[in-house]
């Protein structure tokens, strides 16, 4: 296990802040792509979006205060950095953002780095039907396992609403599954 604060110190040490990123990267690096992948859909985008997010980081660290850990400000980071990356998507094609994921999520079938079987396919489009909030709560939960409390910090509310997000986005995915495989 990594002592964060030692890393956010070599971080913001100009001696140590090449070093210490290399290190903060491969500590990272999946973990987010696959947060980005959920709400980006393609890969491209979301190596994209990943290289923005590292870049991000680099260029804030010094203003980062630890008042929360340093995974959640850089789950948060890449959070924002993915919202922003399809809105502008969505806008440029003058759709809603659900209906832009909505396509993307119908893409995947002919996606070579998509590897899920087809209830996999149905469960991606169920997502992308949800609201983003719902879609968000339910792949940090569900997909990345993380705690209410950690989520909380990530998208900046309360755990109360989270669990209620996550009831709801169940909720909605179950109705849809069913109905696509009745």
């Amino acid at each position: 296990m990594i002592d964060e604060t030692l890393l956010v110190e070599q971080l913001k040490n100009v001696q140590t802040k090449e070093k210490a990123f290399r290190e903060l990267i491969s500590l990272y690096k999946e973990r987010l792509y696959w947060h980005i992948r959920k709400i980006v859909i393609s890969h491209d985008d979301a190596d994209d979006v990943l290289q923005n997010t590292f870049i991000k980081v680099f260029k804030n660290i010094d203003k980062f205060n630890q008042e929360s850990k340093l995974f959640s400000w850089i789950y948060r980071i890449a959070t924002n950095e993915s919202i922003t990356f399809i809105n502008k998507r969505a806008k440029k094609r003058t759709i809603d953002i659900t209906e832009y994921q909505q396509e993307l999520a119908g893409t995947l079938a002919n996606d070579d780095f998509f590897t899920g079987n087809e209830i996999q396919l149905i469960l991606q489009k169920a997502i992308a039907t949800l609201p983003q909030k719902q879609q968000l709560v339910f792949n940090m939960k569900y997909f990345d396992e993380i705690k209410y409390d950690e989520m909380s910090e990530i998208l900046e509310t309360s755990v109360g609403a989270l669990k209620a997000s996550y009831f709801h986005a169940v909720k909605k995915i179950e109705n849809y599954i069913k109905k696509e495989t009745n």
